[in-house]
């Protein structure tokens, strides 16, 4: 099967946790063959360290180094046969800055105070995202202002510490975003296949 036959195919992504990522390929199942050509192919994706494949079940799980978490759901959302229908896990950061979305839009829905504040930020962001060519949001504006912040307040020498974390935050959140994907790299995650006969039906 090539690989435009293999971009037709569905994949459902059942269940995800960091380091973790189980897809049902409903037209794979008792196909061990087709399963191992997905897997070769999602195989390419740095940060992965090995993938299993269930013929009986149709399901490809993937395992990945959690400390790629970014990069790997970049590759992956980038990936032909998932292509606009994957969505990386929440991280710590976005779940906090989630949460805090929802307040402020929960504040926002019973004073016009908030409502403008909340508008205002929106606004704000989709501005920023514009006038850079969506290469900087609002998160690397804070990280900037608290880096500018910090070294105002307690000086360059004793903020060193958080000045290069902020930096190093905002310089990766920018190369993360102009990632692009290697063709034709070698897979380099071992494939396992399951033995159908060991699953209990």
């Amino acid at each position: 099967m090539g690989l435009s036959a293999m971009a037709k195919l569905k994949f459902d992504v059942v269940h995800q946790v960091p380091g973790r990522v189980r897809m049902k390929v409903p037209a794979a199942k008792r196909n061990p063959k087709l399963l191992k050509q997905i897997a070769d192919t999602f195989a390419a994706i740095p940060g992965i360290e090995r993938i299993t494949v269930n013929p009986a079940t149709g399901s490809v799980v993937i395992f990945y180094d959690v400390n790629q978490h970014h990069e790997f759901h970049g590759h992956l959302q980038d990936h032909p046969q998932l292509e606009g229908s994957y969505c990386s896990p929440p991280t710590e950061i976005d779940m906090l800055a989630t949460k805090i979305e929802q307040e402020a839009e929960f504040l926002a829905r019973h004073s016009d105070t908030a409502r403008a504040i909340v508008d205002g930020f929106k606004a704000f962001d989709r501005e920023i995202r514009l006038a850079t060519g969506n290469n900087i949001d609002l998160n690397i504006v804070l990280a900037l202002g608290i880096i500018g912040v910090t070294v105002l307040e307690v000086g360059a020498t004793a903020a060193t510490p958080v000045w290069v974390t902020l930096s190093l935050f905002a310089l990766n959140h920018v190369i993360e975003m102009h990632t692009h994907k290697v063709d034709g790299a070698p897979p380099v995650a071992p494939v396992i296949v399951k033995d159908a006969s060991s699953v209990v039906g």
